[in-house]
């Protein structure tokens, strides 16, 4: 029996193989109960390109600055914001999303229309 942790690293492993074969920047998202954390691979997965995150101070303050609100849509979408302007500002237009097994839902996915909005391309 796979514990709940193992399931999500087991879906996030079949993405991740799909992305290396095309080979293209790949857009990570870690969630946790207090924050959400966005970076951007290089195609070859060897250099994080760019990263954001809502324990950075400047997200922090950007959401009523207070420390625990990191945990909801809002906050999610301000990181897809900030990760999208970073990782045109390193060069990158295209990604491929990985969502590192989470559902495509609540704050992965406003965190994914906040980038696409900002101007990354999916």
């Amino acid at each position: 029996m796979l514990t709940k942790k193992e399931q999500r690293l087991r879906r996030a492993r079949q993405t991740r193989i799909r992305i290396a074969i095309q080979g293209v920047a790949r857009l990570t998202v870690n969630r946790t109960n207090l924050h959400i954390y966005a970076n951007v691979i290089s195609g070859d997965g060897t250099k994080v390109l760019a990263s954001a995150s809502t324990a950075e101070a400047d997200v922090r303050r950007s959401l009523d600055g207070s420390a625990g609100k990191g945990g909801n849509a809002a906050a999610a979408k301000a990181v897809g914001k900030r990760i999208a302007e970073k990782a045109k500002a390193a060069g990158v237009e295209k990604v491929a999303f990985d969502r590192a097994g989470f559902a495509y839902h609540g704050r992965v996915k406003a965190l994914a229309d906040a980038a696409r909005e900002a101007g990354l391309q999916f």
